[in-house]
């Protein structure tokens, strides 16, 4: 007969599983309780925002060419190279025409050194002047996309973590395309100006020798463009735009920033977002401020600018404000886009669809109910069938739903619909163990064992059983969890917890019981 003292710390393995999961499942049914995060829903159950949006790769390819070209001009100058146009053209590329022997072989020998990633179309001569047509290799243009999607990506997940949304779903589909899931979001608006903005933040000079109304009537000169202020009157509450000519060439851009923060100025009584260069970027916006002392440098946001204010001296530490007719939340979620960086190409809304909460409360209440009568008719047909044995695989179910529930919260994973369908299972899983024990039992003691021996005899045969089909029921689940869709993970997750608590308590919680039910007196019989 076996000693208590063997199986003395099996009880209190259990006793600890037990409290461990009832400390994690409190706070689901009272935070008050325990400071912890409780079991999150999701969109299918506490309602939300669904989103597809397109990423515009080709926009990234155009932004890329302009660069480009904005590159070549500044090159040229500086290696004092004259007589050279640079401009793109239609269909992403790019024309250059070159006259002077000797700037046509500077050029060559600059193409050849910086820009060896640009691939030469066509080529003509005429006397002394050169015209090219230049572009992107189709590997390249491929390679820009793609990694633009990607970038995109990561971007629009840094804003969504910053904006503090509980297990949001974020993933590509197809090449382009995003598909978004935010369970309980109400200002859908807030969140999809939040997702979708490109927060492209530029410092550019204004252009002072025009008037921004002669170059709205006239046209502005080469180089420079008109861009709007939007200003709201504090009286009225009316917005109204403002033009500026703006030279087109960037300074500087918010490629370089560290970190971005909300201010309030109690003077003005109005919010200011205040943001921080790097090293190279502080550097960079010293030298641009110390060489264009009393002139005014826009900070431009998405061509939209901000404030234009009048360089009074070289300004060293890396700092800058952007100033702005903004209130609290519009000044945090631009500190938001530019802390998570800027979109490198602009996104649209392809599908948009908002799950009700009364949908998702209905869709838990229907759950809910089908879990508890499924449950009920079971913990009944076990007390019939099995009798004392019966009661006690009962309560097994029941830690079983516990563990399982404390599992979503300890982890923070998401319950969705499909969750509670795995739920569902897994009681008549758990069951299904016991029953497979309690078979072996009665075996044994049909061919006339002791009670003893007929409970080691059993949980020893069906063991086995039980861990082969659990195992390979949890290699299903992992395979779904890789490859599955957002609800399709939340049901895997909940299976596979469900799946590791039903032979936790199947193997280890009744066998503790039974065994300390027969060790020390004399049993003739067990109720099974």
């Amino acid at each position: 007969m076996r000693p208590l003292k063997n199986i003395a710390w099996k009880p209190v393995v259990i006793a600890a599983v037990i409290l461990a999961a009832i400390i994690y499942i409190l706070p689901t049914f009272n935070t008050s309780l325990w400071p912890y995060k409780k079991i999150n829903l999701g969109l299918d159950l506490q309602g939300g925002m669904h989103l597809v949006l397109e990423v515009e790769t080709d926009k990234t390819v155009e932004g890329t060419l302009e660069r480009i070209v904005q590159d070549l001009r500044e090159r040229s100058r500086r290696e004092g190279l004259q007589k050279i146009q640079v401009e793109r053209s239609e269909g992403n590329r790019i024309q250059v025409a070159i006259s002077g022997e000797s700037n046509i072989a500077g050029f060559q020998k600059l193409m050849d050194a910086e820009f060896r990633d640009l691939r030469e179309k066509d080529r003509s001569l005429a006397g002394d002047r050169l015209n090219l047509v230049l572009d992107l290799p189709e590997t390249e243009t491929d390679r820009i996309k793609e990694l633009a999607a990607a970038q995109a990506l990561e971007t629009i997940r840094n804003r969504i973590d910053q904006f503090g949304v509980a297990e949001p779903d974020i993933r590509r589909q197809g090449d382009r395309r995003i598909l978004i899931q935010l369970p309980g979001i109400n200002d859908t608006e807030r969140a999809k100006e939040l997702i979708g903005r490109t927060a492209q933040l530029e410092f550019k000079l204004v252009d002072d020798q025009m008037a921004p109304e002669t170059a709205l009537k006239n046209g502005p000169p080469p180089g420079s463009e008109v861009l709007y202020q939007v200003n709201v009157d504090p009286n009225t509450r009316r917005s109204f735009q403002t033009p500026f000519l703006i030279k087109k060439r960037t300074m500087l851009t918010g490629a370089y920033l560290t970190d971005a923060r909300v201010r309030y100025d109690q003077d003005k009584r109005s919010y200011y977002v205040a943001i921080d260069f790097d090293r190279k970027g502080g550097r960079i916006f010293e030298r641009v401020t110390g060489d264009n002392i009393h002139k005014r440098l826009a900070i431009v946001l998405d061509n939209k600018v901000h404030s234009a204010p009048e360089i009074q001296d070289r300004i060293a530490g890396g700092s800058a404000v952007i100033t702005g007719s903004f209130s609290a939340e519009e000044a945090e979620d631009l500190a938001i886009v530019l802390r998570a960086g800027a979109l490198p190409a602009p996104v649209k809304v392809l599908e948009e669809r908002t799950v009700g909460p009364s949908l998702g409360h209905d869709s838990i209440n229907k759950g809910l109910m089908s879990m508890i009568v499924g449950g009920i008719l079971v913990v009944i047909f076990m007390v019939i069938y099995y009798k004392g044995a019966g009661l006690l695989a009962d309560i097994a179910l029941m830690l079983n739903i516990l563990l399982m529930g404390a599992g979503l919260a300890a982890f923070q994973a998401t319950l969705t619909l499909p969750g509670i369908a795995a739920f569902i299972l897994t009681i008549g899983m758990a069951v299904d163990a016991n029953v497979i024990i309690f078979e072996r039992i009665r075996e044994e003691l049909n061919i006339g064992k002791p009670p003893r021996a007929a409970v080691d005899s059993g949980y020893d045969r069906a063991t086995l059983t039980i861990l082969d089909a659990n195992v390979t029921t949890l290699i299903a689940a992992v395979v779904l969890f890789q490859f599955g869709t957002g609800p399709v993970k939340g049901f895997a997750v909940t299976l596979s917890l469900g799946v590791i608590a039903s032979m936790f308590t199947a193997l280890v919680f009744t066998r503790v019981v039974f065994d300390m039910f027969l060790s020390g007196r004399k049993v003739r019989q067990i109720s099974i």
